[in-house]
């Protein structure tokens, strides 16, 4: 799995964070996402699809 992000469409609604704080987390300052591993473990990739589900303004793209 490798996941990508687009900080231009990110809301900072923080969901991503709920699902997968192990992967995403925001800046202080504003919010937005920051991801902290592209390629995260096998264990962390069903929260990861669940984050991107949850992403009101689909920023989170995943590869497989």
């Amino acid at each position: 799995m490798r996941i990508t992000i687009d900080q231009d469409k990110c809301v900072a609604s923080g969901q991503c964070v709920t699902a997968a704080m192990d992967v995403f987390d925001q800046r202080d300052e504003d919010g937005i996402v920051v991801l902290l591993t592209s390629t995260p473990p096998a264990e962390l990739a069903d929260d990861v699809r669940q984050a991107a589900i949850l992403c009101p303004a689909l920023a989170i793209h995943i590869e497989e």
